[in-house]
């Protein structure tokens, strides 16, 4: 068959190639496989409606489809085996036919052949498939170049400009470094800050929270401005104690979308340094405030506290309220990591926060939970009743969830062995190497033999009911 001639070939392999930022020898595949999707679908059309469709999965497994860019066509080419006598015309090609143009053709050798349809008679369903095709291939693509440019990036954090806006997100535009073409990211509602002003083409520090795939529409990365990565970067950027160790972030707590618009975004850091001599909280706010105030500015405004981690978990308690002034702490129960806090009546509402933030960033900071008490009414004897009651309670719900966790266990050993019991009564094929047709003699195999095999096989069965 002739080439297939496609007019302007090259400039659509360059146009797809700018437009989808993928390198021409991908789009030149996609195309190649694209083709032959298409020819197998002007393959099967022959066969609608016919039980006798002879393709299976395999079945075109030996076509491929040539590419020539100097003519701007292509051709389908099917590779055949030469036998004595064609059983398969699509994968072989009988001998006495091949010795007419190649005298020294053998048996078993492959040949390729052009097997291109005419143009007109491709149909238009096939022509469909080819498109449809194309433009799957293309998607997959760019997941997989999105996927490895974005997955294993070293710094989580890009500059992202807004493109547009679709219901409650923020389409923006991140790069994973210079000279690199921008990619579409999504900025979901939750993982945007209530002060950020997303004005088309604005620019924002985002954090790139996952890589994945949505139905339809492909790759897709998601960023947020909420994440607490987002901090830590901030921080690492402005502090220099930070980037060389002597300081280090040891947790961070942040609500960056607060439950009532009546409270702020806010967030919680606590620092430690590996020199006694330099201080972690000083070093974080800079001289006059100056270093924290830039992490701030990007955040447009978010409060930040920054307390210093201490092992001593009263202490670390205690610095993680600020900037309330606690009296006393007490570790009412350790073991649960439950804390009482003391503080003086006109503190309470500054250690709880405006509709219990501050409190409940420190709990989640330190990992304890604490209870903020009126120390001029605190009754610790009252107190401590009630806490055993509920220490007592937890330990009961400990003792039940151990007690599940035995049983579990004492059932999958139950099971597992009975598994092995009833394996090694009825070897399954995997089980026995020398198991197989191959080790029965046919004539050995007589009827008796056979009402033994159907009788084990109902012992078996009733075996597996009673499981």
């Amino acid at each position: 068959m002739a080439l297939v001639i496609l007019p302007g070939l090259n400039n659509l392999i360059e146009d797809i190639s700018e437009e989808k930022k993928l390198p021409p020898n991908i789009v030149e595949a996609a195309l190649r496989e694209a083709l032959l999707k298409g020819y197998e679908k002007y393959r099967r059309t022959f066969y609608i409606g016919v039980n006798g469709d002879p393709f299976d999965e395999e079945y075109f497994s030996n076509f491929d489809v040539g590419l020539d860019l100097d003519e701007e066509g292509y051709r389908i080419l099917s590779s055949k085996i030469i036998v004595e006598e064609v059983e398969s015309e699509d994968h072989q090609i009988s001998l006495i036919e091949v010795k007419q143009v190649a005298d020294d053709a053998q048996i078993g050798d492959t040949v390729v052949l052009d097997v291109t349809p005419e143009k007109e008679d491709f149909g238009r369903m096939a022509a469909s498939t080819t498109k449809q095709v194309l433009a799957q291939k293309l998607r997959d693509q760019q997941r997989k170049m999105i996927q490895e440019e974005f997955a294993d990036l070293e710094d989580p954090v890009l500059t992202a400009r807004v493109i547009r806006f679709e219901r409650q997100s923020v389409i923006m535009g991140v790069s994973s470094g210079i000279g690199r073409p921008e990619v579409e990211a999504e900025l979901p509602k939750r993982d945007q800050l209530p002060n950020d002003n997303y004005r088309a083409n604005a620019t924002f520090k985002v954090f790139l929270k996952e890589v994945s795939e949505i139905a339809r529409k492909g790759p897709q990365l998601f960023v947020s401005r909420a994440n607490a990565g987002l901090v830590v970067y901030l921080f690492e950027n402005e502090v220099p104690e930070i980037q060389e160790s002597t300081v280090k972030i040891v947790a961070v707590s942040r609500e960056a979308n607060p439950p009532s618009r009546a409270v702020g975004p806010r967030t919680k850091v606590a620092v430690d340094s590996v020199e006694q001599e330099v201080d972690p909280v000083g070093a974080c706010i800079g001289a006059r405030g100056a270093r924290i105030q830039q992490v701030v500015n990007e955040l447009r405004g978010e409060k930040i506290d920054v307390i210093k981690w201490s092992s001593d978990p009263i202490q670390y308690i205690l610095n993680s309220l600020s900037p309330a002034k606690v009296d006393q702490v007490r570790l009412v129960d350790p073991e649960g990591q439950h804390a009482h806090v003391l503080v003086p009546p006109d503190q309470l509402s500054l250690a709880i926060g405006r509709e219990g933030q501050n409190v409940r960033l420190a709990a989640r900071l330190t990992g304890w939970k604490i209870d903020v008490k009126n120390s001029h009414e605190y009754d610790q004897e009252a107190e401590d009743a009630a806490v055993s009651e509920l220490i007592i309670q937890r330990e009961d719900e400990e003792n039940l969830q151990r007690e599940a966790e035995l049983r579990l266990e004492a059932e999958q050993a139950e099971r597992a062995a009975e598994d092995a019991r009833l394996r090694e009564l009825y070897p399954l094929p995997e089980d026995d190497e020398e198991y197989g047709p191959e080790t029965y003699d046919e004539e050995a195999y007589s009827d008796n033999d056979q009402l033994e095999t159907f009788q084990d096989g109902e012992i078996s069965a009733k075996e597996e009911r009673k499981r």
